[in-house]
């Protein structure tokens, strides 16, 4: 399954001395108590640590410092309980190289109109500064996330969860490393792009294998250890043998196991966690690798067909953003243009993960008229009925530019007898016509990350983190 380090996030309150000691530590008790009590709602993917009340410039500037220094630190969270002023902020907010929060909140979710006098309203000033702070990061072109209203109310702490994953994305993102086994699909635009781009702007490794190095570990699988997993494939999905022989069938299903574990021995042994194929490039393997690939995607692998590097990697971030929640690399394939009926059929050849399945995926085998190779085993299975976002990334000579639009996902009208493949129907929410030619003209690929666990807001959030470019189709 995937797994990401057990990341944390810093949060500090501002205050000054002006209101005495008393009140410094009453802003301090305060602090603390929220943090604790979000730690306790359950709502939050990370924990937060309390990290006391900033004062001064150079207790900040080191606080910021200290944060970037501690790699299990994901980012940052102030509130600003008093008035604290702003230019205290300057130089540590300069030095920041994490995502910031600004909770904008205040202790209590009400005016206490029978006993509120001049020390409660200095002590409870975050109408005040709150804005000097904005001021502050506006002015220094910040362009931090903005969380208001009381801290303990759900929606809101909603927003700080989804804010939470986010930021561990935008961390993790700097540890993506995707393998390319081969180059991107010949004549092809949109899967081309700047490796040396994305490595500065995003993080992301990409590195040239050639399929010969893969093809040795492959063929050097154990059977004992192709034995065990195709019991545990018994264990999770149907297999349909239908017309093949019972012979055919099974050699197909353990040579994509064999795949499967060559695949994940040769990215843990040197490091990636995302990667690309490409059908123009199996010179060794007898087949394209499909249910290998579904299976990989499944315990959290990024990947990209037709050596889409980009989207191996954007599938990845967006499997950590959600929690690796049915979220999956796509391909738009057909069309409904009916009155009425109108959507896109998402599918690929073979590799769709199945944590989007509806029904119970079945192993089958069939031929597969691109590659050359023997007929692959995969997963056919049908979508679900739901509401996501489907995102794209884009390479530029600019830069990187995100689309997205959200969609609603429905299950597949009717089988598909004669493509044995999995599938999921969708359709923008701006209706097919209008959002397709918004996609089209902000030059949008036919591959994408669709996830019915993401929000709009936070590919917004993320775009925003990386400083790239954001189509938002809606």
């Amino acid at each position: 399954m995937l797994q990401v380090k057990n990341y944390e996030f810093w949060f500090v309150a501002g205050s000054q001395f002006l209101y005495g000691e008393e009140q410094l530590a009453n802003v301090a008790r305060n602090a603390q108590d929220v943090v604790d009590k979000l730690n306790a709602s359950g709502k939050l993917p990370y924990k937060v640590v309390c990290k006391g009340v900033m004062t001064t410039p150079d207790g900040i500037t080191q606080f910021m410092k200290d944060v970037n220094y501690h790699d299990e630190v994901a980012g940052v969270i102030t509130w600003m309980h008093t008035f604290s002023p702003a230019k205290n902020w300057i130089r540590g907010t300069v030095l920041l190289q994490k995502p910031l929060l600004h909770l904008a909140t205040q202790y209590l979710n009400e005016i206490p109109y029978a006993t509120i006098d001049f020390d409660y309203m200095n002590l409870n000033q975050s109408a005040h500064g709150d804005r000097e702070y904005g001021y502050l990061n506006a002015r220094l072109g910040i362009d931090n996330k903005i969380v208001y209203g009381w801290w303990g109310d759900v929606d809101v702490q909603k927003e700080i969860a989804d804010w939470q994953d986010v930021a561990v994305a935008y961390n993790e993102s700097f540890h993506i490393r995707v393998c390319r086994f081969g180059d991107t699909m010949r004549d092809v635009a949109v899967t081309e792009g700047d490796k040396v781009e994305a490595q500065i702007r995003l993080g992301w490794t990409v590195d040239y294998w050639p399929i010969g190095e893969l093809v040795e570990v492959i063929d050097a699988i154990d059977e004992t250890a192709i034995d065990a997993a195709y019991a545990k494939l018994k264990e999770d999905y149907t297999l349909a043998p239908q017309n093949n022989t019972a012979e055919k069938f099974e050699e197909s299903v353990r040579y994509q196991l064999r795949c499967y574990l060559g695949l994940k021995a040769f990215l843990e042994d040197k490091g990636y966690n995302a990667f690309c194929t490409n059908f123009q490039d199996l010179k060794g393997l007898k087949q394209l690798p499909g249910l290998a690939v579904q299976l990989l995607m499944k315990d959290g692998y990024g990947f990209g067909a037709e050596g889409d590097w980009k989207h191996a990697a954007l599938s990845r971030l967006l499997k950590i953003m959600a929690h690796n929640d049915r979220t999956v690399f796509m391909e738009d394939y057909t069309l409904d243009l009916r009155r009425g009926h109108e959507a896109i059929l998402g599918a690929h050849m073979l590799e769709v993960d199945p944590t989007i399945a509806s029904d119970k995926p079945r192993v089958e085998v069939h031929p597969l008229d691109i590659g050359g190779k023997d007929d692959p085993a995969r997963l056919v299975f049908t979508g679900s009925d739901g509401e996501g976002i489907n995102v794209t990334i884009a390479d530029f000579r600019d830069g990187f530019r995100l689309i997205s639009y959200p969609v609603d996902c429905r299950k597949a009208e009717a089988e598909t007898p004669h493509l044995p493949v999995a599938k999921q129907l969708w359709t923008p929410k701006v209706g097919l016509k209008k959002g397709s030619i918004a996609w089209i003209k902000a030059g949008g690929g036919h591959h994408t990350v669709l996830s019915f666990r993401i929000t709009e807001e936070q590919i917004h959030d993320l775009a925003v983190m990386f400083g790239i470019d954001l189509v938002e189709i809606c």
